[in-house]
């Protein structure tokens, strides 16, 4: 691991689709990658260049969207046909098939226990089903056009919907009901997505935008236009921090949630981009497009390990063992505001097989995809120093002192948001009592 960050970097491109590529995700084990297409096939990629790909011939019309179960063992595909298909991905391409709707599915998505399954379609409508026998449980009814997205929170009590009647709805899964209603996007909402906190929304649309919500307040925290054209897909990196688009314009973008603002443009597909995904660690990231091509990426700028960070965390709250080395995470610098607002890394197309070796836009050999080993914390710090214990302890009580400071200005920055919106409402009422008064005086 290097302490300074770099642009994301294109490391595999996957060419078997004959059609536009709908949608992609990642194999939880970092094995597999799955795609579907307007081909009417799912391709599973095995990401050691030994294996070849798997095509999944079963769907009678186009596949509009494909994703993986938690355990990575089962494979869920949604159709132009109606149906709804659980294949398991290994060379055989075994599937069960149960008609999910009275038109096109649009979207399918997993319940984080792996349970349950969710499906969108263009007959307006969003079913829940069981996984085991695909037994149907219920309808969602509120929509009044298609509904092309839908998803569970992370902890699956909530669902988040996006349809061409341009409304992003919120649900309550055990009541059923629709807890909310976001009006704002100008067209068509192509993608929605939850945020991993399960705090946030964010939604994609036909008007060019990408709008970031705060479910807790139901209020509209960002809204981007860097798109020129349509957004097609979006995906939150694991860290929460920042968030994935592809666009009828043919460009990838990357958004710094933090700091709100722009943070990459990529340039990797001929044509619309029509699929994006992060891994679940938020290590690398694929792009599927109209060019029928699949695009692995590193991501790069993010090379802390999210999860691992908060495990250390957790550890050192619950442990009373004296702390060591590896419970102090790897030092990264993030670029400054001027230097990477506006950076690009073009990626030419390249003309490799399914099971070739990537080399990136440079033509430099960069790491197989299959290598998704990244170096321990341990590893990381012993190659750059021999620490002493005593600065080991001193540093880990610093880092552990920092975690709750960031944690308590957060709490305080949240606090003060809803005290300002309280404040303005206050004011706003008092407002419009002088005018009634006024008016009454009058």
């Amino acid at each position: 691991m290097t302490s300074a960050l770099e642009d994301p970097s294109l490391e595999r491109h996957f060419k078997g689709h004959r059609d536009t590529v709908t949608s992609v995700d990642f194999n939880p084990n970092m094995k597999q990658l799955a795609s579907g297409s307007m081909d009417s096939c799912l391709m599973v990629w095995n990401f050691k260049p030994q294996m070849r790909a798997y095509r999944f011939v079963g769907h009678k019309d186009a596949v509009m969207s494909v994703c993986f179960s938690p355990s990575g063992h089962l494979v869920a595909s949604a159709s132009r046909d109606k149906t709804v298909r659980l294949w398991i991905p290994s060379v055989k391409g075994e599937s069960t098939v149960f008609k999910a709707h009275t038109a096109t599915v649009r979207s399918v998505d997993f319940s984080s226990d792996g349970q349950t399954l969710l499906t969108a379609s263009d007959d307006k409508t969003i079913k829940l089903w069981t996984v085991h026998r695909q037994k149907f449980l219920f309808s969602l009814n509120q929509h009044m056009n298609w509904v092309r997205s839908a998803k569970f929170s992370p902890d699956g009590r909530l669902i988040v919907s996006g349809s061409d009647d341009k409304t992003v709805k919120l649900w309550d899964r055990n009541s059923k009901e629709c807890v909310h209603t976001f009006y704002e996007h100008g067209g068509f909402v192509n993608h929605v997505e939850f945020h991993p906190s399960g705090t946030c929304i964010a939604s994609a649309g036909t008007d060019s935008t990408v709008k970031v919500w705060d479910i807790r307040m139901n209020k509209l925290l960002q809204h981007y236009t860097a798109h020129s054209a349509a957004v097609n897909s979006l995906s939150f990196h694991s860290s929460g921090n920042y968030l994935l688009s592809g666009s009828d314009d043919g460009q990838l973008k990357v958004f710094d949630l933090l700091e709100g603002r722009l943070f990459y443009t990529l340039h990797g597909h001929q044509g619309p981009v029509t699929a994006v995904s992060f891994s679940r660690s938020g290590d690398y990231f694929a792009s599927g497009g109209s060019d029928e091509q699949v695009l692995v990426w590193k991501t790069n700028f993010d090379q802390m390990d999210f999860s691992e960070l908060l495990k250390t965390h957790k550890q050192r709250a619950e442990t009373d063992s004296a702390p060591t080395v590896a419970d102090i995470p790897p030092k990264i610098q993030r670029p400054s505001s001027s230097s990477t607002s506006s950076s690009r890394a073009a990626a030419k197309p390249l003309s490799t097989s399914d099971d070739v070796e990537m080399r990136s836009a440079d033509s430099r050999p960069r790491s197989r995809v299959d290598d998704f080993q990244p170096k321990s914390t341990t590893q990381a710090l012993e190659e750059r120093t021999a620490m002493p214990p005593q600065l080991a302890g001193t540093l880990e009580h610093i880092v552990g002192q920092l975690d709750i400071l960031t944690q308590t200005v957060s709490l305080l920055e949240q606090r003060l948001t809803m005290t300002e919106d309280k404040l303005r409402e206050c004011l706003d009422n008092q407002q419009k009592i002088t005018v009634q008064i006024n008016q009454k005086d009058l």
